[in-house]
């Protein structure tokens, strides 16, 4: 692995989240699993803010069928994270989101992951291509 570590200008677009006291493990760093769900509520607010996803209705549904994250720095409570968000790959009926996490107010990410979506019916959930509409949300954070 390189020694760079993506900055914030490196993303597209963000999203705020606190810690919570419970997020933590024994060892007082925030539990790997929850870097997960970072993860995927930035993914989700911005679809839901672009009008792309209706959690109860929409046709079309992206599910997770990969995820990683290379952890660089630890996150503790009460500390203040920040995701950013941008789009390494846009398929046919797939995305791939590359996600920073940042510590507070600092310029580098304490941990960057990835997490691969392929867009499904949902009432058949077999592979569609991604729609029109979400297409073009997502390559607003394509570099």
């Amino acid at each position: 692995m390189s020694d760079y570590r993506p900055g914030r200008e490196d993303f597209r677009r963000f999203y705020t989240i606190g810690t919570r006291w419970g997020d933590h493990d024994s060892y007082g760093h925030v539990q790997n699993i929850v870097y997960y769900s970072f993860f995927d509520s930035a993914i989700s607010h911005f679809l839901v803010e672009q009008g792309t996803l209706d959690i109860d209705s929409s046709p079309v549904i992206g599910l997770i069928v990969e995820s990683s994250c290379t952890f660089l720095a630890p996150i503790t409570f009460p500390d203040r994270v920040t995701v950013g968000l941008r789009i390494a790959h846009l398929g046919n009926s797939s995305a791939r989101y590359e996600l920073g996490i940042f510590r507070n107010d600092e310029p580098e990410v304490c941990a960057l992951g990835y997490v691969v979506y392929v867009y499904v019916d949902r009432a058949s959930n077999t592979s569609v291509a991604i729609p029109q509409s979400v297409r073009e949300e997502l390559r607003k954070l394509a570099d």
